[in-house]
């Protein structure tokens, strides 16, 4: 019997595996306007997202890989991933918590990135769809698991709503007192997965600061204002039309991969960016609880390899918006806190929601 292809023409058994011993398959999510996400249990990854252009016609719109064995094999390893335990960067892989410190891998420069060498984008989530539109991911990442202390519960919830949203939830809860930054790490082209460039899309970001780095992306501390800087979208600009300023912050990441501080209470569900295709006529507003936006805008992407359908993703072939705390928290008490105890529950959540503007 041969397989139905998804809306995005990807066939689900193509995603089917074993990894670590786990079983790895596609869950397809639909809501009442036909939207569509596919999402695999491997690295909890959002694998397509079709919406609907100015025309009408269904978009997917995040970058990805035709198979299980591309995502196993993948240059890009955080394509759609959840990370964690902590999304972004701790300085030299080092923490103290409660009078121990904690050595962790060092996986980027000299510091340790999105949870270490075998983060949450590569573990096989446990997976459970209660419904069409609704899929639930749990991980128990034990005591010790890449240095980190404490066994951790995570449970997150996709779901693709009927008002045309992709939403997020985060639950987790530890017995011991440990560190967690969850994010995920979609790579969007509004013009749609396999337009060479996201230059063109006009951003807004609710940030009137940002987190200026080192040339390891460590921030140094003290949030610094937006105004008069490339780094202002506070109203509407281009991603292209400053990228390449003569500005050390671009400069050290060959473009923008920095943390937005977001103009809002925390914990307060908030609208923080709204991105629009002029070609698509797309329109993503993402709202979150977090502090932060890591904007990211694929400036280390090469092209090198085919993902889905034979398409290339050449540098700034996408642009990520990945909601979380700062990063290096652990080692700067005045952020806001990303300690996790016993007896507390962690909660976030995130909703991407897709618009069509003329």
């Amino acid at each position: 019997m041969q397989t139905e292809l998804t809306k995005s023409k990807l066939n689900p058994t193509d995603f089917s595996g074993k990894v670590d011993g786990k079983e790895v398959k596609m869950y397809v999510l639909s809501n009442k306007n036909g939207l569509e996400a596919t999402v695999i249990n491997y690295g909890a990854k959002i694998v397509s997202l079709s919406v609907p252009d100015k025309n009408g016609q269904l978009t997917d719109v995040v970058l990805g890989h035709n198979n299980l064995n591309e995502y196993l094999n993948s240059e890009e390893p955080y394509f759609g991933a959840v990370c964690g335990r902590t999304g972004n960067r701790i300085a030299k892989g080092k923490f103290t918590l409660d009078g121990t410190t904690y050595e962790l891998a060092i996986n980027n420069g000299p510091n340790n990135l999105h949870g270490g060498l075998k983060g949450f984008n590569a573990v096989v989530w446990d997976a459970k769809q209660t419904d069409h539109q609704t899929l639930e991911l749990t991980y128990l990442s034990k005591d010790g698991e890449e240095g980190f202390p404490g066994n951790l519960n995570v449970k997150m919830i996709y779901k693709l709503t009927d008002d045309n949203s992709f939403d997020i939830d985060y639950e987790a809860t530890t017995d011991k007192a440990t560190i967690l930054n969850l994010t995920n790490h979609s790579y969007f082209n509004l013009s749609g997965e396999g337009d060479p460039t996201i230059n063109d899309h006009i951003l807004v970001m609710h940030a009137s600061s940002y987190l200026p780095t080192d040339d390891t992306a460590i921030p140094y501390g003290k949030a610094e204002p937006v105004k008069g800087t490339p780094f202002d979208f506070t109203i509407p600009h281009t991603i292209g039309e400053r990228i390449e300023d003569d500005f050390e912050q671009l400069h050290f990441g060959k473009g923008y991969d920095h943390t937005m501080v977001l103009d809002k209470k925390e914990g307060e569900l908030a609208l923080a960016v709204e991105c629009f295709s002029p070609k698509s006529g797309i329109q993503m507003n993402i709202s979150t609880t977090e502090p932060g936006v890591q904007i990211y805008t694929g400036n280390w992407m090469t092209g090198n390899f085919e993902g889905k359908h034979g398409h290339r993703y050449p540098m700034r072939a996408a642009v990520c918006f990945e909601t979380q705390h700062f990063p290096d928290s652990i080692n700067k008490p005045e952020y806001p806190s990303v300690i996790l105890r016993p007896g507390e529950t962690f909660k976030s959540k995130t909703v991407h929601r897709f618009t069509i503007k003329k």
